[in-house]
């Protein structure tokens, strides 16, 4: 199939079946809104637009977004704002903190906005948060989704330092799309993050990424990126639909069929994914708590 065609459609084709959704109408919804809002604090699950945080917020769960709502990379299939960050809020660490035991959780992920403006890229805010978590939740499971830090060894190491049980970095897309779908990101360096932590982590820390189907990948570039995922030690891996956030985004190429996923998952689990989860309205952080790993000692 052809790369990614550039940004001109002025309608987005509508949705098949599969991926038409239900709005919530149950209470929780509202609480979780409630809290986030009360704590300031901001979610992936809103600032990326993503399909699932109506069930996911009525379920009383949520993806915290550390690092301000403010992203210095503008990626051709994200919703997040490109703007000049803000200060790091000293303050936030404690608030997810504090909104993670109010909400109950048992596993906890946390994001950010990439922070190309700060020297670690944000590590020791994660660092921080991390601790304050763990501090306020005990024996819960924290899993990590981060931005590459530009594969700097020192904000790699102190994100692992905070002992995380999940660290996610999401390879994204094929090695063909890359530089149309990612800003500034590169394919090899997402790699090289992954096989750093699985290195310096060990089996302390299960290592975890992402790609979205429909952007105009084949089939071989896909089988061929999670090999490449397995070849550095990923563990987990997660497929799903690309949606267009907005007009100005990358369009859809293609609604890939649940049983087109089905398929892929079981390729996943025949080259050794400890555990996959890949379908239409699968994202990175859905339904994460499906994978219980086992607490440090």
């Amino acid at each position: 199939m052809p790369s990614a065609p550039p940004v001109e459609s002025l309608t987005r084709p509508r949705l098949p079946e599969w991926l038409r959704i239900k709005l919530p109408t149950t209470e929780s919804f509202a609480r979780t809104r409630s809290l986030l809002d009360e704590l300031k604090l901001h979610t992936v699950c809103e600032s990326a637009k993503c399909p699932n945080h109506w069930e996911c917020w009525q379920r009383g769960t949520a993806t915290f977004m550390i690092g301000g709502d403010r992203c210095t990379r503008a990626c051709g299939f994200c919703a997040i704002s490109t703007l000049k960050p803000l200060a790091l809020d000293a303050d936030e660490p404690m608030r997810v903190a504090e909104a993670t035991r109010r909400m109950g959780l048992k596993h906890v992920v946390i994001t950010a906005v990439a922070r190309d403006d700060v020297a670690d890229g944000g590590a020791e805010h994660f660092r921080r948060t991390i601790d304050a978590v763990r501090e306020l939740n005990s024996g819960i499971v924290i899993e990590v989704l981060t931005p590459d830090f530009l594969d700097k060894d020192a904000s790699i190491e102190m994100v692992l330092a905070a002992r995380p049980q999940i660290f996610n970095h999401n390879l994204e897309t094929v090695r063909r799309l890359t530089p149309e779908v990612r800003h500034r990101a590169t394919y090899d360096r997402s790699l090289s993050v992954l096989r750093k932590v699985k290195e310096r982590g060990g089996a302390a820390v299960y290592t975890k990424s992402g790609m979205m189907l429909g952007l105009g990948e084949r089939q071989d570039e896909v089988l061929e990126a999670m090999c490449d995922l397995r070849s550095v030690g990923c563990d987990l891996l997660t497929l799903g639909q690309y949606l267009q956030p907005t007009l100005k985004h990358l369009p859809v190429v293609e609604f890939v069929k649940p049983e087109h996923f089905e398929e892929l998952a079981r390729d996943a689990r025949k080259m050794g994914f400890v555990h996959v989860a890949s379908g239409p309205l699968v994202r990175s952080s859905y339904h994460a708590d499906d994978f219980d790993p086992p607490l440090p000692s």
